[in-house]
């Protein structure tokens, strides 16, 4: 095994770690067992916790980045992306900490600088590029203020992790988010979109039962 494929291996085990219990929670010592090796290797890799939580943020936006991409270049129309996304969110949120945003502001502020550039740059370009093709495709509504909706539903896509929000809900991130997606659908789309809307969630559910 290269050195390449070991510091893979280790940023790939810490990533299953940090995403089920949270940032906090896991220790270099919770990662070195995880792997059945030492610490001291680890530290080879990666020069502290700090470092390596940096690298997996920085996996995970360029994962998202790429999904969103290819999300778009594959729907069939504005309606269809936003549902492909739902299928991306519910795959990565299902069994994610929700408190993996408060640890990452709190104790890693560079890297949580960096989730944010992410944030108010990529994702609100893609809401926005989403908002202006279903205009133009005549399934979202022609009067929509698109600055304002772009941050607005850039901002509700974190809210379930704020844990004033979910402490009280016995749901996981992948359902909030897909409830908060729907609600939002639904305040977009015209006459024509609705009905894809009524039509594409019907497919979905099928696909589950």
């Amino acid at each position: 095994m290269t050195m390449l494929d070991t510091k893979q291996r280790i940023k790939q085990a810490a990533t299953g770690l940090v995403m089920q219990y949270g940032i906090r929670s896991v220790s270099m010592d919770d990662i070195a067992t995880s792997l059945g090796m030492s610490k001291k290797t680890i530290y080879l890799y990666f020069k502290d916790k700090d470092e390596l939580v940096d690298e997996i943020v920085d996996d995970i936006i360029v994962n998202n980045r790429f999904e969103c991409n290819a999300d778009r270049g594959r729907s069939d129309n504005a309606i269809h992306e936003i549902f492909l996304v739902m299928d991306m969110m519910a795959e990565m949120f299902t069994a994610m900490n929700p408190g993996i945003l408060f640890d990452m502001q709190k104790y890693h502020p560079a890297t949580y600088r960096k989730f944010l550039k992410h944030k108010n740059e990529f994702l609100y370009n893609v809401c926005r590029e989403n908002l202006e093709r279903g205009i133009q495709e005549e399934l979202y509504r022609p009067d929509l203020a698109v600055d304002i909706l772009c941050r607005y539903r850039v901002e509700t896509m974190f809210i379930p992790f704020n844990p004033d929000f979910h402490q009280s809900l016995k749901y996981n991130l992948a359902k909030i988010e897909e409830e908060i997606i729907i609600h939002f659908l639904f305040g977009l789309v015209s006459i024509k979109g609705y009905k894809l809307v009524l039509k594409y969630w019907q497919q979905r559910e099928t696909k589950k039962n």
